[in-house]
């Protein structure tokens, strides 16, 4: 800590002190700092390199809708940023009881980060010049494993999945817009300003397609993750959509827009089986160590399965590997008896069922 605070006063030029610890990750540390003007400042120290040059880099991509970087660090590694404050998170309304709230929260979100892709159009390059000389890594991440990890994670794998997967991955390079990566939830602050986004720590380009499925799975690699009415999906999905036009007019048509989040769904689904299905076969533990609701690590997996096949089920014949894997996980696990997945808790009492 001490060690924290002392380079982070040297960078700034001014002492900050009387940290408080705002949670962070596995991946880095987040100070709330006092600064001698009786202000504060956010501090961020990062045990991983790549996860300090996205968000270095990303920050000035953000369209003044995250916070903003007042000093970088890069032998330590750290930054320090303007403090956004203490107001609500989205996912503090979505457990909450107003659907209102909900619904308002969800449309600042959708909104906020259609206007980010459109703030990021035609500055990939700049992006990744600043990655790179922050962390030195400029390359694209995978999104799966090798099939034949996956032997490990399905019950059964299809001939033909290699070639699906493969289709699945080249979907990231599609219509790509800019965006800070950790889209989830509990990134997003609503202020007196509207909605700030928190997180930059995995910025960088992917599909539109693979942010618009966030709306419609909802929130993929989320804990904070319940059903939405489908009038609130639709509603938001179209808001996020309207924004995005600006960088990509083509995706006004909607059999593209359709088959494209159709498959970023898909692709989300099988990342997130691979990650999670040795540690549920184990046994069942809640996403969240702290947080409540939430739902299971079952519960969440059967209910990515489900989704996804009525996706496929809207695209014909489609990924029938993919189709066959995913049913025989479902299969597969029926003994875990886990509840249907329920709305948010702000929704519960305006749906049915």
């Amino acid at each position: 800590m001490e060690e924290i605070l002392a380079a982070a006063s040297a960078v700034l030029g001014e002492r900050v002190s009387r940290p408080v610890d705002l949670g962070g990750s596995s991946r880095s540390h987040v100070l709330r700092c006092a600064t001698g003007d009786g202000g504060t400042v956010v501090v961020k120290a990062y045990l991983d390199a790549s996860g300090f040059g996205a968000e270095v880099a990303g920050l000035p991509l953000g369209g003044g809708l995250g916070p903003r970087l007042l000093a970088v660090d890069p032998s330590f590694p750290l930054i320090v940023m303007s403090d956004l404050g203490a107001g609500p998170s989205l996912a503090d309304v979505l457990l909450g009881e107003s659907a209102e709230a909900a619904r308002e929260g969800l449309i600042a979100w959708a909104r906020t980060y259609g206007r980010i892709a459109v703030a990021g159009a035609g500055r990939r390059h700049e992006w990744e010049r600043a990655r790179a000389a922050c962390s030195g890594d400029g390359g694209r991440q995978r999104l799966f494993r090798k099939v034949g990890d996956l032997r490990e994670v399905f019950p059964v794998v299809p001939a033909g999945l290699d070639g699906e997967l493969a289709a699945l991955e080249a979907l990231g390079e599609r219509y790509p817009v800019f965006s800070p990566g950790d889209i989830c939830p509990d990134n997003n602050l609503l202020t007196a300003d509207g909605l700030r986004v928190l997180d930059f720590e995995s910025a960088g380009y992917h599909s539109a397609f693979l942010e618009a499925a966030y709306v419609r799975m909802p929130f993929a690699t989320c804990w904070c993750v319940f059903r939405l009415p489908p009038r609130v999906e639709a509603e938001i999905e179209d808001v996020y959509r309207k924004e995005v036009l600006a960088v990509h007019p083509e995706l006004a048509d909607d059999e593209l827009w359709e088959a494209g989040v159709r498959h970023a769904v898909a692709a989300w689904t099988i990342f997130l089986t691979g990650i999670f299905m040795a540690r549920a076969r184990e046994r069942d533990e809640p996403m969240h160590a702290t947080r409540t609701p939430v739902p299971s690590r079952r519960q969440l997996l059967r209910y990515r399965w489900s989704r996804l096949l009525d996706e496929l089920d809207r695209g014909g014949d489609e990924f029938p590997a993919v189709r066959e894997a995913v049913q025989a996980c479902l299969e597969s696990t029926a003994e875990w008896d886990v509840a249907e997945l329920p709305h948010y808790p702000a929704f519960a009492s305006t749906e049915p069922g």
